[in-house]
C-alpha cells in the first residue's frame, strides 16, 4: 500500500508541473483519492466481501467524479489527471505508469460474463473523453488522442485518432507523453490529399478539352458546370487543415 503511495507521489510530481507538495496532492488531486481508495475497496472485493465494496466506490464517484469498480486492476504509478467523467470497468486492468485524463472512459460492449472490459500495459496514455471499450488490450507506450472511440487491439508503440480509432505506429521513436499537439491530424490529411488529386484530374479535363475541335470547344464555353479547378486556399479548407497547411 505504502509503495503504491510513493508511485503515485512520484508520478503526479513528474507529470504535473502543478504539483506543489505532498498535501496539496493528497487535499486537491481527485484522481490521487480516487486511486487510493479504490485500493482499499479492491481488498475487500477480493476477499468477496459483500455490497461495501461497491458502497466505498460510489461514495468515491460522489467525492471526486471518479468511478471505478472495485473488481478493476490498477497498477503502480497510475495517474488520473483532473479525474472528472472517468469511468473504470470491472474487468479493467491498468499496468504501471499509465495517464487518463478526464471524461475517459474503459468500458464494455455487452452483458456477456468474464473478461469484457479493456486492458492497458504500462505507460498508455489515454486522452480527454476517449473511450475504451470492449475486452482488447492496448500496447504499453502507446497514446490514444482526446476523444477517440478505440474497439480493436492496439500494438505497443502506436497512436490511435479518430471514430473509429486509427493506428498511427510509432515503433522506435520516443515520445513525450505530455506531447498532445504532436498527433498526427489524419481527417485534415486526407481531405487535403482528395483535393489536391481533385486539382489534379480537373487539371487533366481542361487540357483535354483543348485539343478537342472547334464545336466542342464553343459547347465547353457554354457549359458553366466545369470552371476553374478547386483551390486548397478555398476558406473552410484552410480552417480545418490549419493555417501551417496553407503553403504546404
Amino acid at each position: 500500500m505504502f509503495r503504491s503511495l510513493r508511485s503515485d507521489f512520484s508520478i503526479i510530481r513528474e507529470r504535473d508541473p502543478a504539483a506543489r507538495g505532498v498535501f496539496e496532492i493528497i487535499f486537491c488531486y481527485p484522481g490521487f483519492q480516487a486511486l487510493t481508495i479504490h485500493r482499499i475497496s479492491h481488498k475487500l472485493w477480493k476477499y468477496k466481501i459483500p455490497l461495501f465494496p461497491r458502497l466505498l466506490s460510489q461514495l468515491t464517484r460522489f467525492l471526486t467524479g471518479v468511478e471505478i469498480h472495485p473488481g478493476a486492476k490498477i497498477g503502480q504509478g497510475v495517474f488520473i489527471d483532473h479525474g472528472m467523467g472517468v469511468v473504470i470497468g470491472e474487468t479493467s486492468e491498468i499496468g504501471n505508469r499509465c495517464l487518463l485524463y478526464q471524461g475517459v472512459t474503459l468500458g464494455g460492449t455487452g452483458k456477456e460474463n468474464g473478461k469484457r472490459h479493456p486492458t492497458l500495459e504500462e505507460n498508455v496514455v489515454i486522452g480527454a473523453g476517449a473511450k475504451i471499450l470492449g475486452a482488447i488490450c492496448i500496447g504499453s507506450n502507446t497514446r490514444i488522442g482526446a476523444g477517440s472511440v478505440v474497439v480493436k487491439n492496439v500494438d505497443s508503440n502506436s497512436t490511435v485518432v479518430g471514430i473509429p480509432g486509427r493506428v498511427v505506429h510509432q515503433s522506435g521513436v520516443k515520445i513525450n507523453p505530455l506531447a498532445h499537439s504532436a498527433l498526427p491530424d489524419a481527417e485534415a490529411n486526407v481531405i487535403k490529399n482528395l483535393m489536391e488529386r481533385i486539382d489534379q484530374l480537373e487539371n487533366q479535363i481542361r487540357s483535354i478539352q483543348e485539343f478537342e475541335d472547334y464545336s466542342m470547344k464553343q459547347n465547353i464555353k457554354d457549359n458553366k458546370n466545369i470552371g476553374t479547378s478547386q483551390s486548397l486556399r478555398d476558406r473552410e479548407i484552410i480552417e480545418f487543415i490549419g493555417e501551417e497547411e496553407k503553403d504546404s
